[in-house]
């Protein structure tokens, strides 16, 4: 049978990525270049990742806030690392005004008196918001979250995975000591963890960054990195330890329990729309999507098969009752999202349509199984097969057959992630992993040592260094690329 996709993920990954998308109207270009339409079915996903990642976010005691798109220029020259880091990527706005030229065309006229940044990320506006709502140790810690958008010029934008504009949420702590600030910063990173391994269904190998990586003005920087079905590494999220540096240049000061007054230590932490990219390049096959159950806007969706318009009542309303009982049923505390589709189209078409979308299950309802009170099913990682099951038991497994999608989709990208991670001693190892016609690009452990050295030999193989992992091997080796002795090994791996 002839794969939906076209080309295929074997015959050009990049391209497979862009159809399935379109196909299955996720999104699309906007008519601003490196901007993202986001359709409803993408937008449903995103709507389910931040309801769980929201109800996470606050049950460890963050709230929610929202602080300006615009940013003062000057709020950025307060960090000098920090805004060379995004200098590149700023979009600028200096005029407030439109007016008609004298030959027709729009032209900006009012010019501000200070250029206004729209915000690649908020540490500085908020640190701003916090110099003044911190005073002293009784306001600390400090635990603020926002959902928001976020704008960074991007040269090579790819929708999901590096769209000049995309949705994220950004978290923003302040603490009195190094220690509680640290804390925060490597509980977040296994919140993301958590997370993207239950609800996403993919594994990820937490670590640090190394400096050349690091976020622009960060102390350190933590990650979360995701193999894709090509082999390449997603970052998938990050959490910075940011020290006091942000703290010194807005001003975050409190008096302490001795009356004296000190600096602040803060945090930051993030995950974007671009965990909707990671899932689709984990998971998705020749056919489209391949949703897991947990983040699916339909879970469940029944196709009514009428083929005579004498049945076509009592059709609709046994697909109807369905829908009833399987929303009633729950799947990690929450009801099942099922939904009919009342179409007038061919019953073909139809499923085609959900497959390509990656809805979980399909069911399909006919006079047969209205006669036989039955019904016909196929589980999307196994789009080609049909199962038929007496109704009631099928309702009353249904949150089973979900579950036990997501648990096969897990275990399928573990192995994937697993086997495909190689431990390497030798720069001939090294070589052959990342050469250019190698068939899988993979993940590679390595002896590391922090040198410049390193950054400019790895970038000539077209490979970087993804983490330091913070699970250690445990062995002493030579760095390949200094030859000096190290206990430390990094994760390297062409990436996204």
């Amino acid at each position: 049978m002839k794969n939906a996709i076209s080309p295929t993920r074997n015959e050009n990954f990049s391209d497979w990525y862009q159809q399935v998308i379109i196909q299955s109207k996720m999104a699309e270009n906007s008519p601003v270049r490196g901007c993202m339409v986001i359709r409803p079915w993408g937008y449903g996903i995103w709507e389910q990742i931040q309801r769980e990642l929201d109800k996470k976010i606050k049950d460890t005691g963050h709230s929610n806030a929202y602080f300006p798109l615009l940013i003062p220029l000057s709020f950025l020259q307060k960090e000098a690392e920090h805004v060379e880091g995004f200098a590149k990527e700023c979009a600028v706005v200096t005029h407030h005004r439109l007016e008609k030229s004298t030959d027709g065309p729009l032209v900006p006229a009012g010019t501000l008196e200070e250029p206004l940044i729209i915000r690649p990320t908020s540490e500085t506006v908020i640190g701003a918001s916090f110099s003044r709502w911190v005073q002293s140790y009784r306001d600390l810690p400090l635990l603020i979250n926002q959902w928001a958008n976020v704008l960074r010029w991007e040269m090579r934008p790819r929708i999901f995975l590096r769209s000049s504009e995309f949705l994220w949420q950004e978290g923003h702590t302040v603490h009195a000591t190094h220690d509680e600030a640290l804390v925060e910063t490597l509980k977040m990173l296994d919140i993301y963890e958590r997370f993207t391994t239950e609800h996403l269904a993919i594994p990820v190998i937490k670590g640090e960054k190394c400096s050349w990586e690091r976020f622009p003005g960060a102390v350190s920087t933590y990650t979360i990195e995701a193999m894709m079905q090509d082999g390449k590494a997603l970052q998938a999220g990050t959490s910075h330890f940011l020290g006091q540096n942000f703290a010194q240049s807005s001003d975050i000061r409190f008096v302490n329990k001795e009356g004296i007054k000190e600096l602040a230590w803060t945090t930051s932490w993030g995950v974007s729309t671009r965990l909707i990219g990671a899932m689709i390049m984990a998971h998705g096959d020749d056919d489209g999507l391949v949703l897991p159950p947990l983040v699916a806007p339909t879970q469940v969706v029944i196709i009514p098969i009428v083929r005579n318009e004498q049945n076509a009542d009592a059709i609709h309303d046994y697909c109807k009752k369905l829908q009833k009982q399987i929303c009633r049923k729950k799947l990690k505390g929450q009801n099942l999202r099922a939904s009919v589709d009342w179409r007038d189209m061919n019953s073909g078409e139809k499923k085609w349509y959900h497959i390509k979308r990656g809805v979980p299950v399909r069911i399909e309802i006919g006079i047969k199984e209205l006669e036989q009170n039955m019904v016909s099913y196929s589980i999307r990682n196994n789009s080609k097969t049909t199962l038929k099951f007496d109704a009631e038991n099928f309702v009353n497994n249904i949150s089973k057959t979900l579950n036990a999608l997501q648990k096969d989709m897990l275990e399928m990208a573990q192995k994937k992630l697993s086997d495909n991670t190689t431990m390497v001693t030798t720069l001939g190892e090294f070589k052959e992993r990342f050469k250019q016609n190698a068939k899988l690009n993979a993940f590679v452990l390595a002896p590391f040592t922090e040198d410049e050295n390193v950054e400019k030999a790895i970038g000539e193989l077209g490979a970087t260094v993804r983490c330091i992992p913070l699970k250690q091997p445990g062995i002493s080796a030579t760095c390949l690329f200094t030859g000096r002795k190290t206990n430390t090994w990094a994760l390297y791996a062409k990436s996204y």
